[in-house]
C-alpha cells in the first residue's frame, strides 16, 4: 500500500501500519520473553522497513503492554500501580514498601533504571497524580493475539486491514499533518495532544479513536524517555502522528487539490535545503 500523504510530504521515514491479528509475521523482529526494552526501538526498526510483533510476553515493558492494548500491565509491575506511582513521580526512595522492592530488583535493572526507581522520573508531580494518569488511560485488553508494526508499503489492503498508521514527522510535515486532518472536517479539533508514553499515543488512544464514528489523530512522542529511544535510533528530532485507518483513507483522499499542490507548501519545502 502506497501513500500519497508520504508523497507529498516528502517523508524520510516510511508510515507505519500497526495490525491487530491472531496469525504472527515470519521473520519479524520480537523481544524475548521477560526481556525488558522500549517499544519506541520496535517503531525505529519498523520506520525503516522492518516488521515487528508483539504479544502478552513480549512488550518489553509494562508501560508498553499497556499502551500496546494488553490490559492494565501496571498491576505487574514491581509494587504494582502504586510502585508505578512513585516510580513516575517521586521515586520510591520516599515509600518505605518501595526501598525494600528496590533492593530485590537491584541485580536485575541497568543502573539508570536504577537511578529513576529511586529517585523517580518525576514526570508527574505526586504518586496520586500518577494513579489519576492510570484512571484515564483509555486501556483496553485487545481481542487479539498480536499487535504487528509493519511498513505501510507491504500491507496488503486485500488480505489485512490496519487500525492505525503512524507517521513520523518533522516540524513542518507535523504541521501539514495537523492541517490536513482538519482539512475536509466542519470542525477544527480533530487533532488530540493528551499527556501520554510513546506507546500509548500510537496504540491505545488511536484505538479508542478508531472506534469513534468520527475519529481523531493523534501527536505523540511528548514522552520525554521514548524521545530518548527515538533519537538513539534515528537521530533526528521527529514527532508521531498516528491516524486511525478510516481518518487516513479520508486524508489520503483530500490530498489532490490541497496545500500540498500549492505554491506556500513548495516554498517551505525549499527553505529546508
Amino acid at each position: 500500500m502506497e501513500s500519497s500523504i508520504a508523497k507529498a510530504m516528502a517523508l524520510k521515514y516510511e508510515p507505519v501500519a500497526i495490525i491487530l491479528t491472531d496469525e504472527k509475521p515470519k521473520q519479524a523482529r520480537q523481544f524475548k520473553e521477560g526481556s525488558f526494552s522500549c517499544v519506541m526501538f520496535m517503531l525505529a526498526a519498523a520506520v525503516r522497513g522492518q516488521t515487528a510483533v508483539f504479544d502478552r510476553k513480549t512488550f518489553g515493558c509494562p508501560g508498553g503492554g499497556t499502551g500496546l492494548g494488553f490490559g492494565n500491565q501496571y498491576k505487574n509491575m514491581p509494587g504494582g500501580e502504586e510502585g508505578f506511582s512513585y516510580f513516575l513521580s517521586v521515586g520510591n526512595e520516599k515509600w518505605e514498601a518501595g526501598m525494600k522492592l528496590i533492593e530485590q530488583i537491584k541485580p536485575f535493572v541497568s543502573e539508570q533504571i536504577y537511578d529513576d526507581i529511586v529517585h523517580g522520573e518525576r514526570y508527574l508531580k505526586t504518586p496520586e497524580l500518577v494513579m489519576k494518569f492510570i484512571e484515564c488511560l483509555p486501556i483496553i485488553d485487545v481481542p487479539f493475539e498480536y499487535v504487528v508494526f509493519k511498513p505501510l508499503r507491504e500491507v496488503d489492503p486485500e488480505q489485512e486491514r490496519p487500525e492505525v498508521i503512524v507517521f513520523l514527522a518533522d516540524m513542518d510535515q507535523l504541521s501539514a499533518l495537523v492541517a490536513l486532518a482538519n482539512y475536509g472536517r466542519d470542525d477544527n479539533e480533530n487533532v488530540i495532544i493528551p499527556q501520554a508514553a510513546g506507546c500509548q499515543s500510537i496504540g491505545i488512544y488511536p484505538f479508542r479513536e478508531a472506534q469513534s464514528e468520527r475519529p481523531r489523530a493523534m501527536v505523540g512522542l511528548v514522552d520525554i524517555s521514548a524521545r530518548v529511544a527515538i533519537k538513539r535510533q534515528l537521530k533526528d528530532d521527529v514527532m508521531s502522528f498516528a491516524v486511525p485507518f478510516a481518518m487516513f483513507q479520508e486524508m489520503e483522499a483530500d490530498v489532490p487539490g490541497s496545500f500540498l499542490e500549492r505554491n506556500t507548501w513548495r516554498e517551505l519545502t525549499k527553505l529546508k535545503t
